[in-house]
């Protein structure tokens, strides 16, 4: 059987280019995960396509990082997928596990993204430290300002809370974490 799997980190992107690939190639069945970073590696598509997998199966995927950007967790399922005889084919890469080639090729590209994730990881960190230094801010704005804040502790427990939420322009979960903090402050 050809399982195939498809992967975006975001909503807002798409996976038809992939799915498309994958039924080209001729998958009997397609997974895929929408939403969900390659870091992890416990996503609900993921796990239905290993679960999925019997020896002589093949697992396909458009490129390696849509399985997975650790390159540790990427190299432990890979050798679970070896040792029970699945074979893995990477389009994009033209990896293809059944040959010495293809899972050298396979570790050379996996060490790379892995690699390629760490540099950009250390420039953000880098951008954010600069950024600080400069005296800028980081991270989401406040959603109440201090006066709205006290505001809204005074109208705590006089108008309900979903109200208030919605006089502020805030969700309820948002305007409940205001007023949690304030009650841990005072």
């Amino acid at each position: 059987m050809i399982i195939g799997y498809a992967r975006v980190s975001t909503d807002e992107q798409n996976l038809d280019l992939q799915l498309q690939a994958l039924g080209a190639y001729g998958c009997d069945t397609i997974y895929s995960d929408q939403g969900f970073s390659g870091a992890r590696f416990d996503r609900p598509g993921l796990r239905d396509t290993l679960d999925a997998l019997h020896s002589g199966d093949t697992l396909v995927v458009w490129k390696l990082d849509r399985m997975g950007r650790s390159l540790g967790n990427l190299v432990v399922v890979m050798s679970e997928l070896e040792k029970k005889d699945i074979r893995v084919v990477s389009l994009t890469e033209c990896i293809d596990t059944v040959s010495p080639a293809g899972r050298f090729s396979f570790h050379m590209i996996a060490a790379l993204a892995e690699f390629e994730r760490a540099l950009i990881s250390e420039r953000t960190r880098a951008g954010i430290a600069a950024a600080r230094e400069r005296g800028r801010k980081i991270g989401r704005p406040v959603a109440l300002s201090a006066l709205q804040q006290q505001e809204v502790k005074s109208l705590r427990g006089v108008v309900p809370e979903a109200q208030l939420a919605q006089t502020y322009n805030v969700h309820v979960r948002t305007l409940q974490r205001h007023l949690a903090k304030t009650k841990h402050a005072g």
